[in-house]
């Protein structure tokens, strides 16, 4: 009993939660995913370790509970444990007061908690230079030398632009940062992946206008948890800005701001970008939070995970660093949003033929669970069937693993495929799958300079695929700008797997929309 005074002595906070009692009602899905990230955000403050001391009052009162109450909470609680991937190694109970009171002790299981990072933002606003500064943990020159990290096509360094989407990794140590010393080697990357008990991942997208289609793949094709927009100060909030913010949203993710390059303008300047910022982020609806110090990111963190509203704003510079230590400190509080319990499912993204080794395709984890050496299901091929193929190995950033699930990214080793039978937006599936041609889908119409009708044909992305879909039938004729409506559509090449619910993007020049699956026919 004396161990439950000092807990309540100490209070709540870090790695310590009080609860009095759980019932059904936690268990209810808005609730239980509240639960959840608190829970996460305590394992993660005690470096994976978290006490729950029950039978005791937010406040710290201790009132004790009956047999049953106490049974239940502790049957709640290894519920949200399994939920983030934790589990109880001890339950201890204490008489008091003709009822009980208990300490329950729970520590993150041996799987690394991995969470994707999507960047976002104008062309030339620093989206990789900050993501190479992040990683390094060194200053940038004035003349993007950490971009250098993440641009790796040779076009990409002789013009300083990214064409195409790149991958980087840090970790954290018992709450340290693990940084690469040269973030081109394969090793060291392997090593973070090797050494790490958190991972973030970095899906570094494209800002100039012309890939756009490139961004969106990355934005969309990804399992990715939170969303990082870069805004230079200046040059402020720009048009592809608000363009990759919406993108955002519709993802419904929550999502981060960096305001960059705050060593090259004035104090006054800076502080009209930020206004700028807070105005555009408050007319989609979300609330903007400044940070100015690392000992805030714990409770924003919490706030942003259970409510994707709130808008995290970090002032930075990648000549002195400012602003990084900060968000070091919301990528190491952030949970991982998504689990999937559903079985294995991946898009492939990239596909490579490697010397050695043979057919290899990338992608990030869907749902499920994949081990090497199990049989799955690729396809849809031209023809619409599936075939089986082989996991002969699994790399994580160049680190092998025998064991992938919900969230990471990975290249597969396949035995019993060619690499020219295989195109982005097929699937690994650990189940055969039916492929669809034609769905009806729920749209919503953000720009388009006339009328939308039957035989219109945009280019629909969704997950992985960038595909020409054609308008069969719309419910009232046409759809203009700001229109909402039901849509009949066809894939107008080849067929692909998509199922309901899923959302997506669709764009034709000038012309954008988003939409959900409502139905699928096969």
């Amino acid at each position: 009993m004396e161990k439950v005074l000092q807990l309540v002595r100490r209070g709540e906070g870090e790695n310590i939660e009080f609860k009095e009692f759980l019932t059904s009602y936690h268990l209810r899905e808005g609730r239980f995913r509240q639960l959840a990230c608190q829970m996460n955000h305590r394992i993660i403050m005690g470096k994976g370790k978290a006490i729950y001391v029950i039978g005791v009052s937010d406040s710290g009162q201790i009132r004790g509970i009956d047999e049953s109450k106490f049974e239940e909470t502790v049957e709640i609680l290894k519920k949200l444990a399994e939920e983030v991937e934790a589990e109880l190694s001890s339950v201890e109970r204490y008489s008091i007061n003709d009822g009980l009171v208990g300490i329950v002790e729970i520590r993150k299981t041996n799987a690394k908690e991995h969470i994707l990072v999507g960047t976002a933002g104008h062309v030339d606003h620093g989206k990789s230079t900050l993501v190479g500064c992040l990683i390094t943990g060194k200053p940038d020159d004035g003349d993007g030398a950490t971009r250098i990290y993440l641009d790796v096509l040779k076009h990409e360094i002789e013009r300083g632009l990214s064409a195409e989407i790149n991958f980087a990794v840090f970790g954290y140590k018992n709450g340290k940062t693990i940084r690469l010393k040269n973030p081109v080697s394969k090793s060291e990357k392997a090593l973070v992946v090797e050494n790490a008990d958190k991972l973030v991942s970095f899906v570094d997208t494209v800002g100039h206008e012309p890939w756009l289609r490139t961004t969106i793949r990355g934005l969309l094709g990804q399992k990715i948890d939170y969303g990082l927009l870069v805004v230079a100060a200046n040059d402020g909030v720009m048009r592809t800005t608000r363009e990759h913010l919406g993108i955002l949203l519709a993802m419904e993710l929550p999502v981060i701001v960096a305001i960059t390059k705050a060593d090259m303008v004035s104090e006054d300047r800076l502080e009209g970008v930020i206004r700028e910022v807070f105005s555009t982020l408050r007319r989609v609806g979300r609330i903007p939070f400044l940070m100015k110090s690392p000992e805030d990111a714990g409770k924003v963190s919490e706030l942003m995970a259970e409510n994707r509203l709130v808008v995290p704003v970090v002032v930075t510079s990648a000549i002195t660093l400012e602003g990084y230590d900060i968000l070091e400190e919301i990528f190491f509080h952030l949970p991982k949003r998504y689990v999937s319990e559903e079985d294995f499912l991946m898009y492939i993204d990239k596909i490579y033929r490697v010397t050695g080794v043979g057919t290899v395709v990338s992608g990030s984890v869907k749902s499920g669970e994949l081990r090497e050496g199990e049989e799955l299901y690729i396809g849809p091929f031209e023809d619409g069937e599936f075939r089986k193929v082989r996991v002969q190995s699994i790399e994580m950033h160049h680190y092998r693993i025998d064991r992938a699930k919900s969230g990471d990214i990975i290249g597969v080793a396949l035995k019993g495929v060619r690499y020219d039978e295989l195109r982005r937006g097929m699937v690994l599936s650990k189940n055969e799958l039916n492929a669809v041609w034609e769905f009806d889908a729920d749209v919503y119409v953000f720009t388009h300079p006339t009328l939308i009708s039957a035989g219109y044909e945009p280019v629909m992305h969704v997950e992985t695929i960038s595909e020409t879909v054609t308008f069969v039938e719309i419910d009232g004729d046409y759809l203009k700008s700001g229109d909402r409506g039901k849509v009949r559509m066809r894939f107008k090449y080849r067929p692909h797997y998509v199922y309901e619910g899923q959302k997506f993007i669709f764009r034709e020049g000038r012309s954008k929309g988003m939409g959900e699956i409502t139905k699928i026919f096969v």
